[in-house]
């Protein structure tokens, strides 16, 4: 009886280490599936200097208006002349007036077409979305190509850099490697940067309206890092574009005002969960009707005049 006891716990040892290995493959296979985090990496970014030419070419903009959509409200292969992906795209309320205001050779307005999705990580069956590490990827990919391919063929155009939601934390993240003078343009060639529901909003970016509580999600769940979701906490600052960033954010938006205590081991679950969700939320979709000044100015509003006041006033480089 003693043989077959110990016979029948070696079984079961084997049997649960066993199960234990495929779980722990089958955890791999998902969080490698669900793609990981792949930033531009940053370099040393260009320097104006002696060689500086006088003229750019005759197509070359005076300026280019980068602006990233947020989640569901873009794809990979849309227009990024003229986005028709989402025609309630948030991000085209300040886009589609400024291609008004201004012709194609003052002002280049450059929507980043990416697949701005946010697959929820808790969904069971999984939701079929891309994952928000392959989402946020392609768009810091894209956003980035973009800014060094104008820089290099056409050296003398500035940059206004617009953002919102997923859109926003891209944005931002440009931003901050421009800054720190490892982007792909001189930070003296960025005009300013305004982000709308930035997912890593921190004090480090000027409040245009109210300046709630609370930080951005990225920044509450910093070091979280599961299957598709890797949440990088706070930039560090804006370096030289410190004094030309915007920020707004609206009280109750969870994307921007997460709680900081969202950490809290007993609460992580319950904070993925409700950022997945926050996408959706009421608070979330109304920046085109959320005032941010007392004459009833709204968030895109304000963004698109302000960023038309930089056009008007931005240089106008000779043409070869």
């Amino acid at each position: 009886m003693a043989r077959k006891k110990r016979s029948f716990g070696k079984l079961l040892a084997l049997f649960v280490a066993l199960v234990v290995v495929f779980l722990l493959v089958i955890a791999l296979i998902w969080y490698l599936a669900a793609g990981r985090l792949n930033e531009p990496t940053p370099v040393p970014g260009p320097t104006p200097g002696p060689g500086q030419p006088q003229s750019q070419p005759a197509s070359c903009p005076d300026v280019q208006v980068v602006a990233i959509p947020g989640t569901w409200e873009s794809s990979s292969a849309d227009d990024p002349h003229n986005p028709t992906f989402n025609p309630k795209s948030l991000i085209a309320n300040v886009t589609r007036p400024l291609q008004q205001q201004f012709p194609a050779s003052r002002a280049d307005v450059y929507t980043i077409p990416y697949v701005a999705q946010f697959s929820n990580p808790v969904a069971l069956p999984p939701d079929g979305q891309a994952s928000y590490n392959v989402s946020r990827s392609e768009g810091a990919k894209r956003a980035n190509d973009v800014v060094a391919g104008m820089h290099a063929n056409c050296p003398l155009t500035n940059f206004v850099i617009v953002g919102f939601s997923q859109g926003a934390v891209i944005a931002g993240d440009l931003a901050a490697q421009i800054g720190a003078d490892k982007g792909p343009a001189p930070a003296n060639q960025v005009l300013g940067v305004t982000l709308i529901a930035d997912g890593r909003r921190d004090s480090d970016a000027k409040p245009i309206g109210p300046d709630p509580d609370g930080v951005g999600a990225e920044v509450a769940l910093k070091g979280v890092n599961l299957p598709g979701i890797t949440m990088t906490g706070p930039r560090g600052g804006f370096g030289a574009l410190g004094d030309r960033v915007n920020s707004i954010c609206a009280p109750g938006d969870l994307i921007c005002t997460a709680p900081k205590s969202a950490m809290n081991p007993l609460n992580i679950p319950g904070s993925l969960a409700a950022l997945a969700g926050a996408y959706g939320n009421p608070v979330h979709s109304l920046y085109n009707s959320f005032a941010v000044e007392q004459d009833g100015t709204t968030a895109t509003q304000w963004t698109e005049r302000w960023a038309a006041d930089l056009i008007d006033k931005a240089p106008t480089p000779a043409h070869s």
